[in-house]
């Protein structure tokens, strides 16, 4: 298959890569701003050539290529898409805190750009479009979140994804395009060197001795997902037959309160040979939902898709790569 992958160079772009290129057979554009993401990290992954993002030309069938591009630009958007099978759009301003902070750059990126997206899928024909999207649409409900529940998002960022939800719905419905949007859980794992989730987060602030702030008192709870038991419900959602306008919950039905991981988190820091961090608690955030986790019935049944990874393993696999590195 050919892949258009929007921003690419990040973490759950690159571990995709990484997996297309041991498998064999695929070809991949990346189309990255580079304002997370860099050259660098792409480098980790694979041999890349960097083509022009004014006139990019159709994708090439085999190899990695990188245009360096912004989803808000319509016209990069439409050269970018030229020739793909599938696009996975990941390319995003992510995060709760990022959306309170300056709404509006979160729904013109967020919103536009995944309009921009659709619009380019449309007019070259490209018949599978992949959104990422969270579980942020639904707001503050009674978990476990599923497909059916009516969306009520608290932060802008989640208002943002549920646009973005429902323009991959019409796009089906009025242009026939097979639209699938994953609602992720708290995505974790090796790779993850520029996320500002709380797995990462601490990992870093440890391995530069400093302490951990949980917002609130640390019961707030979320489903969180390993990169590789994601990547299974990606690689499911290009090629399963009839599932072109669905949304699916991709987590582990299993609720961690954020101090529950980072306890878990620290002992594993110990356990790597590292000390054991300070936990401070600071104010709760605005946007924030107190409980989030999924039913993930729908994925099983309809993708074919169950995660395998249990949460201690995780941890450890992702605190040995960030001592590694």
């Amino acid at each position: 298959m050919k892949w258009l992958i929007t921003g690419g160079c990040g973490f759950i772009g690159t571990g995709l890569i990484r997996e297309l290129l041991a498998e064999g057979g695929h070809s991949v554009r990346v189309f990255d701003s580079l304002l997370v993401g860099s050259r660098d990290d792409l480098s980790l992954v694979a041999e890349f050539t960097e083509g022009d993002g004014a006139a990019p030309g159709a994708m090439k069938d085999s190899g990695v290529e990188l245009i360096v591009g912004d989803i808000c630009d319509a016209d990069a958007c439409l050269g970018a898409v030229e020739g793909a099978d599938v696009i996975l759009h990941l390319a995003a301003n992510t995060g709760v805190g990022p959306s309170v902070e300056d709404p509006r750059l979160d729904c013109v990126t967020n919103v536009m750009g995944t309009f921009n997206m659709l619009e380019a899928a449309r007019t070259h024909g490209v018949g599978r479009f992949i959104f990422a999207s969270s579980g942020a649409p639904l707001g503050e409900v009674v978990p476990p979140i599923h497909e059916e529940m009516a969306p009520h998002p608290v932060s802008p960022y989640g208002a943002s994804k549920l646009a973005g939800e429902a323009y991959c719905s019409a796009y089906k419905r009025t242009f026939r395009i097979d639209t699938v949007a994953l609602r992720f859980g708290n995505v974790y794992g090796p790779g993850s060197v520029h996320k500002a989730s709380v797995v990462a987060k601490f990992i870093k602030l440890a391995l530069d001795g400093k302490p951990w702030e949980i917002y609130g008192t640390g019961g707030q709870t979320r489903d969180f997902i390993y990169l590789g038991d994601l990547l299974n419900a990606v690689r499911l959602a290009a090629t399963k037959d009839g599932v072109g306008g669905e949304a699916f919950q991709i987590a582990t039905n299993r609720e961690t309160t954020v101090l529950e991981v980072a306890e878990m988190l620290a002992d594993t820091m110990e356990e790597a040979g590292h000390p054991r961090p300070t936990i401070t608690h600071g104010e709760k955030r605005l946007g924030d939902v107190d409980r989030n986790f999924s039913d993930t019935t729908k994925a099983r049944e309809r993708l074919g898709w169950t995660p395998k990874m249990e949460l201690k393993e995780g941890l450890r696999k992702t605190v040995a790569f960030f001592t590694e590195k």
